[in-house]
């Protein structure tokens, strides 16, 4: 295509662009267009004759990865060059090369709270005296092994190493459970394929070949394990380029090794490196700031930040009588800038050091009437619920995951207790059978009372009859799996309020089975959906168009920008966090850290803490962040606030000041919109006669009751397709059993009572 790539480039960005053949590095400092450089460079490699599917971009997070996707298609559009994270690339490698690791096609990736139940399995299995340890402690060791590609057979605690030596004795049988159930954990989908790359030369040297340009981004934050699959595809052509920044190295407690980039280098003594210092995001105040932290670290590699922008207002650094003052007065903050019209919600964010410091923050806005997302992304896959009905479709696509199955056994409760799956579970030990192979040899086990094998029984019937959907599309699939076991019913007719919540969250995961179904049409699509739901990352469900406060970690916010952003709790044992204080390293990397949240905001930042702070269950005076002393005072406002909110006039900083009447005269509106939604009974309600309206494909959802001139009443059971292909399977449960329609083409009509 006729596209000038290098148009509105700086002569740094070019120079990165045009680079086709060998090793480069790319430092590319907080805001300088790297997003930009690596997207046009992939266009240009495409403008130069390299086939897409001979380029692989790897990249940190899967919101990075949309991004650079949806900014290549508009430069090239169509192509299809692999772009996505490091993770995704693996399990997509493994289920091609799954017999070399032990594993079938149709394996199952294990969240955190799935792995770390397999693993307290193996401690029972072992039967280790947990006294003196939590799993969690040997989920990490395992997790630092695997990170290091440390099978468990290599596996040696050092000497005097207690926790080393039960690791010792865990480690390999929790992995032998894994296999068992045709299991991985996020390190495995690495560990697995980094090792098949040592181990097998043919496959090293065929992905080799397939992918001749290789480029991964943060490369500060790649594992030994990630940089050993990038180093051994890049061996026969070495055109691996890499883009990072050391200064922005923060996931060292995830393995991430710092050495990778500051000693690319010495891995490729050819490389062409490019500094791209110019910021095009922050105020020069802002930047000067960022700067002058990040220059007590050791270990980085020197650049010159500059940035053409303003020079801006001063960095405002607040000190709060309590955390409750905090917190009021950053959504007092908040609520001026939004009323006199300088920001909008979406405008603005808060960050913290760790999630539980959210709290105080989001009662804040709320008092205020603020709008906000908290981003926690992989907390929706974690609610019950939605692992409940998640566990039917992983059990369906992977019979042998017995986590799966310990799940749905008695969910919802179909009367089969602790020492029916007890039993269950000590003859398929027994035997070397699945959970699942067990219960279909219910009646055949010793001791096991009929009346608990007639239910064991009834459940694999209940289970073989969503299987007969399982290459349907996923929203039809979901809808089977509701219908099948009740899940949907139960929380319909339950007393408890917080039902109905998870009532929503159930009815938001069928709207992401459709949406899934729409990007990939066809059957037959169960496993990438899993696939998807498991690697799903803290920025996933953040929504950058929703008009609302942004509320994060500074870990989460890696990789984002806000025209104005509020970083709380600058207090010594938070940002350091307590447990890097002994350790030069990890304070590098909490300085580092603090050095992201700074450098993601455009035009104003605020820095604050607390005098006084209530946290987990202790109340006390805080000290403020050493990091705080190594900031320029010239370029920064520092104030005081013992007493809640006086005016000052900084600004879009400003208190807001509040007009009752304003508040009195938008009441009668807000009300009057309020009763306009409210629908009136009609008198076929009052008759108790259920009243049937006209509705379009879209109105009719998961459970609803509609009639059908001819077959009477039916509840649907199952959705799929969009628009003039949308399709209901619907239950006459009183007369013909299961029917399907088109809905655009149907008489069926929804019930409204």
């Amino acid at each position: 295509m006729d596209y000038d790539l290098l148009k509105g480039l700086t002569d740094a960005q070019c120079e990165a662009v045009e680079h086709i053949d060998g090793p480069m590095l790319i430092l590319a400092g907080p805001g300088s267009g790297k997003t930009r450089v690596v997207t046009h460079r992939i266009a240009n490699l495409l403008q130069h004759g390299v086939r897409a599917r001979s380029i692989l971009a790897l990249t940190f997070t899967n919101k990075a990865a949309d991004e650079m996707r949806q900014r290549l298609d508009r430069l090239a559009p169509g192509e299809p060059v692999w772009l996505g994270t490091f993770h995704r690339f693996c399990a997509r490698m493994l289920r091609e090369y799954a017999a070399l690791a032990g594993l079938q096609q149709n394996y199952t990736i294990y969240d955190t709270s799935d792995s770390l139940a397999t693993l307290k399995r193996a401690i029972e299995a072992v039967e280790l005296d947990a006294t003196h340890y939590t799993p969690q402690q040997l989920a990490s060791a395992i997790s630092w092994a695997k990170n290091n590609l440390i099978t468990p057979d290599q596996y040696e605690a050092r000497p005097g190493n207690v926790t080393g030596a039960i690791v010792a004795k865990v480690y390999p049988k929790y992995q032998e459970l894994l296999k068992h159930s045709n299991a991985v954990d996020f390190d495995d989908m690495l560990m697995h394929v980094a090792l098949i790359l040592r181990d097998s030369p043919e496959v090293r040297a065929e992905l080799d070949a397939r992918y001749r340009y290789i480029l991964v981004d943060e490369y500060q934050d790649t594992n030994l394990a990630q940089y050993a699959i990038a180093r051994a595809m890049s061996i026969d052509y070495p055109n691996l380029a890499v883009t990072g920044d050391p200064d922005q190295s923060i996931y060292g407690w995830r393995g991430a090794t710092l050495n990778n980039i500051l000693e690319f280098e010495r891995d490729y003594p050819e490389v062409h490196v490019v500094r791209l210092e110019q910021n095009w995001r922050s105020t020069k105040k802002i930047l000067r700031v960022a700067d002058a932290l990040i220059s007590h670290n050791r270990r980085r590699k020197a650049k010159d930040l500059f940035t053409d922008n303003d020079e801006g207002v001063p960095v405002r650094l607040i000190t709060y009588a309590s955390h409750h003052d905090e917190a009021e007065g950053i959504a007092a903050q908040i609520l001026g800038m939004i009323q006199s019209g300088k920001r909008q919600p979406k405008d603005i964010a808060i960050f913290y050091r760790i999630n539980a410091l959210s709290r105080t923050y989001e009662a804040a806005l709320r008092d205020e009437g603020i709008p906000y997302q908290l981003v926690r992304g992989v907390e929706f896959y974690q609610r019950k619920e939605i692992k409940d009905v998640l566990s039917y479709l992983l059990l369906a696509n992977n019979p042998r995951d017995d986590n799966a199955f310990l799940r749905v056994i008695n969910t919802p409760a179909r009367g089969i207790g602790r020492s029916t799956i007890d039993k269950l579970v000590e003859h398929a030990t027994s035997r070397g059978l699945s959970l699942l192979d067990a219960a279909r040899e219910a009646g055949m086990i010793a001791g096991l009372a009929k009346k608990s094998a007639v239910s064991v029984a009834k459940f694999v019937g209940l289970f073989d009859r969503i299987c007969v959907h399982v290459l349907r599309p996923l929203e039809e699939l979901l809808g089977h799996v509701l219908s099948e076991t009740e899940y949907q019913d139960m929380l319909k007719d339950s007393e408890d309020p917080d039902d109905q919540d998870r009532l929503a969250n159930i009815e938001e995961l069928l709207t992401a089975a459709r949406e899934f179904d729409e990007r990939h049409p066809g059957d037959g699509h169960l496993e990438e959906f899993l696939e998807q739901t498991s690697l799903v990352a803290d920025t996933d469900d953040w929504d950058s168009s929703s008009d609302r406060v942004t509320l994060m970690t500074m870990h989460a916010a890696k990789g984002l920008e806000f025209p104005v952003v509020f970083i709380g709790a600058v207090e010594k044992g938070l940002i350091p966090h307590e447990r890097s204080e002994k350790d030069d390293a990890q304070m590098e990397e909490e300085r580092r850290l603090l050095f992201v949240g700074i450098t993601r905001a455009k035009e104003r930042l605020q820095l604050s803490l607390a005098k006084r702070r209530d946290f987990r269950g202790r109340s006390g005076y805080t000290i403020p962040s050493p990091f705080l002393f190594e900031l320029p005072r010239d370029e920064m406002e520092m104030e005081e606030r013992g007493d809640l909110w006086q005016s000052d006039d900084s600004g879009d900083f400003d208190e807001p000041s509040f007009d009752i009447d304003e508040f009195e005269d938008r009441t009668p509106k807000q009300i009057g919109k309020s009763i306009a939604g409210i629908r009136l009974m009609t008198a076929a309600d009052l008759a108790g006669e259920p009243a049937t309206e006209d509705a379009n494909a879209d109105d009719f959802h998961q459970g609803m009751i509609v009639r059908h001139p001819e077959y009477g009443l039916g509840k649907i059971v199952a959705l799929s397709g969009t628009f003039r292909n949308r399709k209901a399977t619907v239950d006459f449960f009183a007369s013909v059993g299961q029917k399907t329609f088109v809905l655009a083409a149907s008489p069926l009509k929804p019930v409204r009572s």
